[in-house]
């Protein structure tokens, strides 16, 4: 699914944001549970879009960790651009599973090749934080509407911040982690 994102996000006008078809989606990942072989590269790449967020969002506790919610929310309010990079990259370095971190950065690295070519695709860091934070990061318990609603302007936040930033968080290698696009 990464492969492919990274391979058409960039030329494809709303990605994260626009919804394919909701038939077709409900199928595929009836196929996908069950261990059928699936060629994405068919589908539309909205499909696939959808279908990586709701693989995002059935991460067990999220990809981010839900236990750290708090932390990864202060974050932000840390001095300069500097102390928040060093923060962290400490954080995804010392809480996170090591197979979260290498997801992480091929995430990143997709989004990072998607928001350099947001003049054609219009989604800058922003865009994309709005549509992709929520299935990053939940909070740990369910709370109100108000809450829950400051809670994901927070996140998207972090995540424009790390999309911003990803080379100096993840390092530079995460533009080219699937080669020429």
């Amino acid at each position: 699914m990464l492969s492919l994102l990274y391979q058409e996000g960039p030329s494809t006008k709303g990605i994260f944001r626009r919804s394919g078809s909701a038939k077709t989606f409900k199928e595929l990942k009836e196929k996908l549970d069950s261990g059928t072989e699936v060629d994405l590269a068919r589908e539309s790449i909205f499909v696939t879009a959808s279908l990586f967020k709701d693989f995002l969002r059935n991460i067990p506790g999220s990809i981010l960790s839900s236990q750290l919610c708090d932390k990864w929310v202060s974050v932000l309010d840390q001095g300069n651009n500097e102390e928040k990079i060093k923060s962290i990259q400490r954080w995804l370095i010392e809480h996170l599973p090591r197979a979260h971190v290498f997801l992480l950065r091929y995430i990143f690295g997709v989004l990072h090749v998607i928001e350099m070519r947001s003049e054609e695709n219009q989604m800058n860091a922003f865009n994309l934080a709005v549509c992709i934070a929520p299935s990053l990061l939940w909070p740990p318990v369910p709370s109100t509407p108000d809450i829950e609603s400051e809670f994901i302007k927070k996140i998207s936040s972090l995540v424009q911040f790390l999309i911003e930033n990803c080379c100096r968080i993840f390092g530079d290698e995460i533009t080219s982690l699937f080669g020429e696009i």
